[in-house]
């Protein structure tokens, strides 16, 4: 059996990480580099460093800032927010990210997916999904930092995301995303058993217990924070060691 992976978010904007709740409403928490290196000397699995205003404001990556983290981790970087193309992925990885996530880019041009994967191997390409609730067993994808809502339903766009070449996809409730009440569960799991490469779960963890919950019952591969982290409110080891004595089987 794999282990599960538990994964801090960082949400970059203007070079600070922010938070915020449903997308909206974004405070700093911190700088990049500093919360990537405390996370790393917690024990966390991986980091993801999404630049969150990139591809609202049409602008490229932070890539001194990404470039900057990736020298001080010790850790897998994924690295999102503003790759539009595979010389945007080329500059990321160059840049020190062993992964690039793209969401936007490959809703408007599915084919970057093809392109990414047959060019860095599709272990470095995570397909970010932003879904949002539109009724009972259905979700509908959103683009641009959750600010555009699409027709896309999201159970077949991370099926075509597989076919294509995606390595992983990062899958975020928008419902969720912010309010620290739990991860959408049934979203997970639905989105798990119809594909067969790992699933992150995102968007809603509060405490350990809301990420057991992704990792057992939705079927998670890892589960993906930031304010639990970002707050102090618990550190990374905490979290494994709690998920430890459920029955997880963490790294």
């Amino acid at each position: 059996m794999l282990t599960k992976r538990i994964i801090p978010c960082l949400d970059v904007r203007e070079g600070s990480v922010v938070k915020g709740i449903h997308f909206k409403n974004l405070k700093e928490v911190g700088s990049p580099p500093d919360l990537a290196c405390r996370y790393d000397a917690q024990g966390a699995d991986e980091v993801i460093f999404l630049d969150v205003s990139a591809t609202v404001k049409g602008k490229e990556t932070l890539l001194e800032c990404v470039k900057e983290t990736a020298q001080r981790l010790f850790i897998p970087l994924t690295v999102g927010g503003g790759i539009r193309t595979v010389e945007d992925m080329r500059k990321a990885l160059k840049a020190g990210a062993d992964k690039v996530s793209i969401n936007t880019a490959a809703v408007q041009r599915p084919q970057l997916i093809i392109e990414g994967s047959e060019r860095f191997g599709s272990q470095c390409i995570v397909v970010a999904i932003d879904a949002k609730s539109v009724g009972p067993g259905r979700w509908v994808v959103y683009t641009h930092g959750g600010t555009k809502p699409t027709t896309i339903d999201a159970v077949k766009w991370a099926k075509e995301v597989q076919r294509r070449g995606a390595g992983e996809i990062m899958l975020t409730s928008m419902d969720k995303d912010g309010t620290v009440g739990g991860y959408d569960i049934e979203l997970t799991r639905t989105i798990v058993r119809s594909t067969n490469i790992p699933i992150i779960a995102s968007g809603g963890a509060g405490n350990p217990e809301h990420m057991r919950a992704a990792l057992q019952e939705g079927e998670a591969d890892a589960a993906l924070a930031a304010s639990i982290f970002h707050y102090g409110q618990y550190t990374v080891g905490k979290v494994k060691s709690y998920l430890r004595k459920a029955g997880v089987n963490i790294r």
